[in-house]
């Protein structure tokens, strides 16, 4: 149940980044809530997560899913751009998610 708490959070943490990005500096109230509830949302899940996995990996886990999904979401919906090196970048990232998760407590 951990693992997939911390998953959904850091899907979590892509609605709070593109809410905060809408907010425009929180002067638009809706994004604004919207990025406070999902910040706590996805911040809950970690804590949870954590109360059984190992910090360092569930952390990473869940910057990292947020991350990839945030950029992913950019390049496809915000006309960020996509290049070779992005796409290569990203996946090195959810490389390193699968190695550390591979690597377990290290015990």
């Amino acid at each position: 149940m951990a693992w997939f708490v911390l998953i959904l959070s850091g899907m979590l943490e892509t609605a709070w980044a593109l809410s905060l990005k809408a907010s425009d500096g929180f002067s638009k109230p809706v994004p604004t809530v919207t990025f406070l509830v999902t910040l706590a949302l996805s911040m809950g899940g970690l804590a949870y997560a954590l109360r059984t996995l190992p910090v360092g990996t569930a952390y990473a886990v869940w910057v990292g899913v947020g991350a990839v999904l945030t950029a992913i979401v950019g390049m496809i919906f915000l006309d960020e751009g996509v290049s070779v090196l992005k796409v290569v970048s990203l996946v090195l990232v959810v490389a390193g998610i699968v190695g550390l998760n591979l690597a377990g407590n290290g015990h």
